[in-house]
């Protein structure tokens, strides 16, 4: 549609018309869509991304205002999914996104049909979760891109991108690696979104709301209620745009 490609114009004159096609044609499957997956769908979509299923089952909540781009005091309550493609659509309307308000899990991970896609972005929070979706993905042709943990973060020229075994100064990370050393480990490499930045909550602390996901979880105990802790917008917007900006990246080397 002559719409939709003036929408892209810019896209186009810097990457040309042959990889517009092909991000055109990628289908991407992003699970997260929190305060660093948000932004990374807002990306894709505004470069041409077309074939978008996102994946969350949280609803919005008043803390999540201060980062995840779909959240205002107008939409809390309102499913993240249902939210978030609302206004990918407007971007994009001939975009198709398709919404699955359901957990990642071992238990569930069959009905997420991984190997349909070209793309496969992790920006969930739970170790346990994260760590079967990793090792799941990477037993498929699809690319993996993960995102470590953005909390505690402020400064933004900190994060960077580095193959999963080589990501160092994350406690996220170190947790995950910890985990893929006790039992099956990644069958491929795949890059990381981390930064080795780690401040401290100054706030009152107050306790995890056991309904909705955190980023740094007490994952060596579950049993141990975590604790929340302090995220910026321009830090994990940058994490997701860093996402994106691998998933176009690849599509433009091939």
């Amino acid at each position: 549609m002559e719409e939709e490609k003036g929408i892209f114009k810019r896209a186009e004159l810097l990457l040309g018309k042959e990889a517009m096609d092909k991000i055109a044609q990628v289908r991407v499957i992003l699970f997260g869509v929190g305060g660093v997956g948000s932004w990374c769908a807002e990306s894709l979509v505004r470069t041409g991304v077309k074939y978008l299923t996102i994946v969350d089952s949280d609803k919005v909540c008043e803390t999540n205002i201060n980062r995840q781009l779909m959240a205002t005091t107008k939409t809390v309550g309102q499913r993240k999914v249902d939210v978030l493609k609302a206004r990918l659509l407007d971007i994009n309307p001939d975009a198709e996104i398709t919404t699955i308000a359901e957990v990642y899990s071992e238990e569930t991970s069959d009905s997420f049909c991984i190997d349909a896609y070209d793309y496969v972005i992790d920006a969930i929070d739970s170790l346990k979760h994260k760590v079967h979706l990793i090792k799941t993905a990477t037993r498929t042709n699809a690319k993996l891109f993960s995102s470590m943990g953005a909390a505690l973060k402020m400064d933004p020229t900190r994060i960077k991108v580095a193959e999963f075994w080589k990501v160092k100064g994350c406690p996220l990370g170190a947790a995950l690696r910890r985990k893929m050393k006790q039992g099956e480990k990644p069958a491929k490499k795949f890059l990381c979104v981390y930064s080795d930045e780690l401040l401290e909550n100054k706030g009152i602390k107050y306790e995890f709301d056991e309904s909705k996901s955190s980023e740094l979880l007490k994952q060596e105990n579950p049993s141990v209620k975590a604790q929340t802790n302090g995220t910026l917008a321009h830090v994990t917007a940058v994490f997701g745009f860093t996402l994106a900006s691998l998933v176009i990246k690849d599509i433009c080397a091939k």
